[in-house]
């Protein structure tokens, strides 16, 4: 089934050129009906699909989707609303910034799935690092994968300049290593927005990176 109609994508797009407060109340109902409520029932079925991989992630749609409103108190854009809506699908749902079980966004021509670990804390940070400095060439593998690189490419993050001694020595060989984060993403052909297979092709590449996550999220559990 199709859970989003062209009315979804056209909201964003008119948001995009009125992002400001009085529009939004105008079109609120717009908002309702044509993106909300639609978004929580993709949510809620993303999430009985992800039961299929992780049984603990009983969280409803609620503790996944983030809100629309920007938070503007720190940026230089103070557009009130994001153009598009997010959720995480994971047993900790959007509280969860460090292990997501996958990121999602959608908006005006516009899909992509994430996955990794994107705000770990000094701890989980230097036991991914451990990970990588014993197990090298493991990761190196992962990182070539032919599946993983065909849907996310590499992974990203930003870069701390001075590393722990420890790892110094294995960064020319390993780059990664200096990471601070270790997230990938894929970028879906928008036309899946009001398809029938978005979710399906959200769980191609969840299943493309199950290695890597495997790898990045083993030592946060130990």
């Amino acid at each position: 089934m199709a859970w989003f109609q062209p009315s979804f994508e056209s909201f964003f797009t008119d948001l995009k050129k009125n992002n400001n407060r009085d529009w939004f109340l105008a079109n609120k109902n717009r908002y309702e009906e044509n993106v909300k409520k639609p978004f929580e029932e993709f949510v809620a079925q993303m999430i009985e699909r992800m039961q299929a991989y992780d049984p603990e992630c009983r969280i409803q749609p609620k503790d996944a989707i983030f809100r629309i409103y920007r938070d503007v108190r720190f940026s230089k854009d103070k557009t009130p609303y994001k153009t598009q809506v997010s959720a995480i699908i994971g047993r900790g749902g959007r509280k969860e910034m460090a292990v997501a079980g996958m990121y999602l966004e959608l908006g005006e021509k516009h899909a992509r799935v994430y996955g990794g670990v994107y705000q770990p804390n000094k701890e989980q940070l230097h036991a991914i690092r451990q990970e990588i400095l014993y197990n090298t060439q493991g990761f190196k593998s992962l990182v070539n994968d032919n599946e993983f690189k065909k849907y996310f490419g590499e992974i990203r993050g930003e870069k701390n300049k001075r590393l722990p001694s420890e790892f110094v020595e294995i960064q020319e060989e390993q780059p990664l290593i200096a990471n601070k984060q270790f997230y990938y993403y894929s970028d879906l052909d928008p036309s899946e927005i009001i398809g029938d297979t978005l979710i399906d092709e959200m769980f191609r590449r969840y299943e493309a990176s199950a290695r890597m996550r495997q790898f990045l999220h083993a030592p946060l559990n130990d």
